[in-house]
């Protein structure tokens, strides 16, 4: 086991519902269209699948898709939606959980690899992605660009997302870069509820040198799914390895 927080029951139940602005057509189709011709008629494996959010729909666009995920309650829910024959899950973390077969695309979206708490663990997952891939296949994520320069002398929280129902402040530790989003969401009856999540952030000069240590060489960088230029003032990247097609071997 990682240092992954595992997503209980409740938070699985309550996922779609507060997750519901990532379902949306102008979000998801996006990732999808990019997704899709990197996998071309390979087959795909998406760490931390979660409810199945990507993975469905690039399951109806004819892509052979496998999942890994922490949460056995986040599967269940998963099964809700599609079989096991139609879009087969394993149950385990996603630095060290192999599945058989080999991929033309390992991907890993939304900000979910910063889930792995310690360096060590983030490149170990960088290394299981490259064990997965084909030679010519390709690493995809998804991550948020540290929010620090928000942050002035003394201020404790940067202001991440402030709608109405839901608040979030970050706040982080920048020696051990460590982040822990608080979440504030108004309930039907007028109540608050708080919860949090703890992360370990990632810089983008960060990731390649993960992917280097794992025999991956960076391709791509756009600022976001619909391939935007990658820029200092980017908030988020999507950042694309691929594997050598000579089939080096990562560690």
């Amino acid at each position: 086991m990682t240092s992954s927080e595992v997503w209980d029951d409740d938070t699985a139940e309550r996922y779609d519902t507060t997750s519901a602005e990532m379902f949306a057509r102008d979000v998801l189709d996006p990732a999808v269209d990019f997704l899709a011709p990197l996998a071309g008629p390979g087959a795909a494996l998406e760490f931390a699948i979660g409810t199945g959010r990507v993975g469905i729909p690039l399951t109806a666009r004819g892509v052979s898709v496998t999942g890994i995920e922490l949460s056995a309650p986040m599967v269940a829910k998963l099964r809700h939606k599609v079989d096991n024959a139609t879009l087969p899950v394993v149950v385990g973390d996603m630095a060290t959980t192999s599945v058989p077969g080999e991929f033309a695309l390992v991907y890993l979206v939304w900000n979910s690899i910063s889930n792995l708490r310690t360096q060590t663990e983030q490149v170990e997952c960088f290394r299981n992605a490259a064990r997965h891939l084909a030679p010519g296949g390709r690493f995809v994520i998804e991550l948020w660009v540290p929010a620090v320069r928000r942050l002035p002398p003394g201020q404790p929280a940067v202001p991440m997302s402030i709608g109405d129902g839901h608040i979030v402040f970050d706040t982080y530790d920048l020696a051990t870069q460590q982040c822990t989003s608080h979440h504030y969401w108004r309930e039907s009856d007028g109540t608050t509820r708080y919860g949090a999540g703890h992360f370990r952030y990632i810089w983008p000069a960060e990731c390649d040198l993960m992917a280097q240590l794992a025999g991956l060489e960076l391709e791509d960088r756009f600022g976001d799914w619909r391939r935007s230029p990658f820029t200092s003032d980017s908030e988020s990247h999507i950042s694309v390895w691929r594997k050598p097609a000579t089939g080096l071997k990562s560690d």
